[in-house]
């Protein structure tokens, strides 16, 4: 992402997953910027040395900011705040609120419980078939920037109000 010019906006932490990909970008020479709440400043060990570091009132604010700074949204295997993120800006597209790709990192076969899922929820008649196709899944983190590429830019200007 550093050395291809792609900005990572991501929740802030310094510790784990992202912030491992955080201090990557940057050393390649890239932007990461991150969206925090303040009352999980401390408990996550929010990252201090982001290009830009927004300091936000709760959770939605988050998840709002994360979005609106966002051009696309990859996502990689994770806990429950993770599944919520993931829901929420897919369910943001379901209601055609934008259309930005979304893809999801399907490292060791993590997110193939949900594709099942999915596909159960369209053959009971909960979904309509097209609704799989609001994101595409990707084998490995390398395939990502490759994969999005190949998704159609997004057409709708997106209002944060409606979100």
């Amino acid at each position: 992402m550093g050395e291809r010019g792609v900005r990572l906006v991501f929740g802030a932490g310094h510790v784990g997953l992202m912030g491992e990909i955080a201090d990557a970008v940057l050393t390649a020479g890239g932007e990461a910027v991150g969206v925090i709440p303040d009352h999980l400043m401390a408990r996550e060990l929010g990252h201090n040395g982001l290009t830009d570091l927004h300091v936000v009132d709760s959770m939605h604010a988050r998840k709002q900011l994360m979005f609106d700074l966002a051009d696309a949204v990859a996502v990689l295997p994770g806990g429950f705040g993770t599944l919520d993120e993931t829901f929420e800006v897919i369910t943001w597209k379901q209601l055609g609120l934008h259309d930005r790709p979304i893809a999801l990192i399907d490292t060791a076969g993590y997110w193939q419980p949900l594709m099942e899922l999915m596909k159960s929820i369209v053959e009971t008649g909960f979904a309509h078939a097209e609704h799989s196709d609001l994101f595409i899944t990707v084998a490995e983190p390398e395939d990502v920037l490759p994969a999005l590429e190949g998704q159609p830019e997004p057409r709708l200007t997106t209002d944060p109000s409606r979100l």
